[in-house]
């Protein structure tokens, strides 16, 4: 692309160059005409001198220097005497277009004539023509640049200003009026540019759009997420001044993923966001977004408290469907509070969390309109927080509680293994209640070493009054528990009364709980072995802990965590993770059992790696501990 200023000098140099051609070509022409004048003038000569025999030497060279023009005459007589030898001066370039010397012999004349004519006047007029052409072609140069320079901004301005009609026209996506349609360029290659310009800009902003619209959207129910939640509730232009916030919590997510596997929560998770999807439906401007892993928020504009409460009945009806069909001890809970422009959204989350708290004491999937602002003041000790306590401690109390157990499948009949035993709590009308949130609120509540208690001393008593010591049964115990010195002294005590059972139980306690004591943790250990049971340390792998923390705890089991085993057929990094903690563990007479096992290729992708056992939702469900 040539800039103005070499665009100029280039065409200069043309103007030069045709001005160079013109006065070779004219200097071609002027020395072919010389050499036709000479011959001419030759064959005149010779004419004159058959018709004029009396002309002497004297007179001949006085006619012909008076009647032409030469550059070059010599006439000579015959005895050679010279008569006249005359030159004159040449202008530049003559020498290039002066025909070559000719020589006349005149018989009557006796006289010897040589010469070369004159070209004067026709290199001054072909000088005269190429000077006249060059300034010509300059002359038309500078005015056409002039008038390019003009010419050259009024198109730049119309191609800046259409560029910027295209731009705001893909940016909008409204087509150009046909007032404005008249003013494009109609220039091929300049259009063709634009084209590609306009489908280049189009493709970028719709990748832009796509990966913004990913980015706010939940991969598996294909929800809008927490981010486009927030970015909606605080645009005020997107939302109705006043409605209903309701947060639907899903109380078995975590549950079905440590039993069933994640492919099983996923399913779970999905069937939700169906329900909550279609009970929206007949509400008209009503969203439903993910907010996290287990808790779904719902929008339903214009509405009243009181007329959202045949949405949440609607809830609790479908969940209750739902729950038959698949076998749950509950689906979801759901917390719903009024809003308006003036209340910010994080106390409005609040609220429905407490309202979620306190439907969890009711019934199975039950709701609770939360309308006491109040509660909030208190933080510690909140109307949710309050329902909690009393159906904890009234759990407690009556012993409102039901044993499952999940079996472990050993890999070989040399492996040790066991059933691990899954507690589930009743609420006053014997509806189970949420097993997550029960023991989440037992630890924020300091009540999860007597839930412990509760377990255990549940768990002895019917494996003796059911005859079961010739199984081995493994329990959960909290890392609050293990640094409780009451509770030591309890567990010792109680293991000893029973030494038959005890040597059949193994305490399953997280690798992460074990870390926050390392001390405690090894008297627990030391305390547990003393009486003859086991310990397993659960979830291994999520932490950071080295072998030699294991070898002096000295546990007898080590679960992995589900994140290892899951599609460990397709995952070759778990598989070789896998690999090496199953032979470092072996080296340390630990056994090294895998949950959340899921398909018969995971199964036997496992047992290739020489795990000991397996437990999941291809290897057993949960049932009843009496069932076993």
């Amino acid at each position: 692309m040539y800039t103005y200023t070499q665009l100029l000098l280039r065409n200069l140099l043309i103007a030069f160059a045709f001005s160079l051609v013109v006065g070779i070509a004219g200097a071609v022409f002027v020395a072919i005409q010389a050499s036709q004048n000479q011959q001419v003038h030759q064959q005149a000569l010779l004419s004159f001198d058959r018709t004029s025999s009396d002309v002497n030497a004297d007179e001949m060279a006085k006619l012909l220097t008076s009647t032409h023009q030469y550059h070059f005459i010599d006439i000579s007589k015959s005895d050679g005497a010279t008569v006249i030898n005359k030159q004159q001066k040449s202008l530049p370039l003559a020498e290039f277009v002066l025909a070559p010397v000719n020589q006349v012999k005149l018989t009557n004349s006796a006289l010897t004539i040589r010469y070369q004519l004159a070209v004067s006047k026709s290199l001054l007029y072909l000088l005269n023509m190429v000077l006249t052409v060059f300034v010509l072609s300059v002359i038309f140069i500078v005015i056409a640049a002039f008038y390019s320079i003009s010419r050259y901004r009024r198109l730049a301005n119309k191609i800046n200003l259409q560029i910027k009609r295209d731009l705001a026209m893909i940016i909008s996506g409204k087509e150009p009026l046909e007032d404005n349609k008249d003013d494009e360029i109609d220039l091929p290659e300049i259009q063709q540019h634009l084209t590609e310009l306009k489908d280049l800009i189009a493709s970028r902003l719709s990748a832009t759009t796509l990966l913004e619209k990913n980015a706010y959207i939940e991969p598996v129910t294909k929800l809008e997420n927490r981010n486009r939640f927030i970015q909606f509730f605080e645009n005020a232009d997107s939302r109705s001044d006043f409605g209903v916030l309701s947060i639907t919590r899903c109380s078995e997510l975590q549950t079905i993923n440590q039993v069933h596997g994640y492919h099983e929560g996923d399913t779970y998770i999905r069937a939700v966001a169906d329900i909550m999807k279609q009970a929206t439906s007949p509400y008209k401007g009503a969203q439903v977004f993910r907010l996290n892993s287990s808790d779904f928020a719902t929008l339903i504009p214009n509405v009243t408290l009181k007329s959202a409460e045949n949405f949440a009945n609607d809830i609790t009806g479908r969940f209750n469907e739902y729950q038959q069909k698949s076998d749950l001890d509950s689906v979801g809970y759901t917390g719903l509070v009024y809003f308006d422009k003036n209340k910010p959204l994080g106390e409005l989350l609040a609220l429905a969390d407490t309202g979620i708290s306190i439907a969890q004491t009711q019934q199975v999937n039950a709701w609770f309109a939360q309308t006491d602002d109040s509660i909030l003041e208190n933080s510690s000790a909140s109307y949710g927080n309050q329902n909690w306590r009393q159906e904890i401690d009234s759990v407690i109390e009556n012993q409102r509680i039901n044993l499952l157990v999940q079996p472990i499948k050993p890999s070989s009949p040399n492996s040790r293994a066991y059933a691990e035993i899954l507690a589930r709590f009743l609420n006053s009308g014997e509806d189970t209640l949420p097993t997550a949130s029960f023991f989440a609120m037992a630890e924020k509540l300091d009540k999860i070493v007597a839930v412990d208690r509760m377990i255990i001393e549940a768990a002895i008593k019917e494996i003796a009054d059911k005859n079961m010591q010739n199984h081995f049964f493994g329990i959960n115990i909290s890392a609050r528990s293990i640094t409780d010195g009451h509770f030591l002294i309890w567990l010792e005590r109680r293991l000893l009364r029973d030494a038959t059972i005890a040597s059949k139980l193994v305490f399953e306690i997280t690798e992460f709980g074990l870390q926050q004591n390392i001390k405690a943790s090894k008297s627990f250990i030391d305390m547990i072995h003393r009486v003859g049971s086991r310990i397993t340390v659960e979830r291994f792998g999520v932490g950071l802990t080295s072998f030699k923390f294991f070898r002096d705890l000295k546990p007898d089991f080590i679960k992995m965590d589900s994140t290892y085993t899951r599609d460990i057929d397709e995952d070759k990094n778990n598989q070789y993770f896998l690999r090496l903690m199953v032979d470092l563990a072996h080296r340390l007479g630990i056994n090294v059992l895998a949950e959340s096992v899921e398909s018969q290729e995971e199964k036997f992708m496992l047992e290739k790696l020489c795990v000991d056992g397996c437990q999941g939702f291809y290897i057993g469900k949960p049932k009843s501990l009496s069932a076993l």
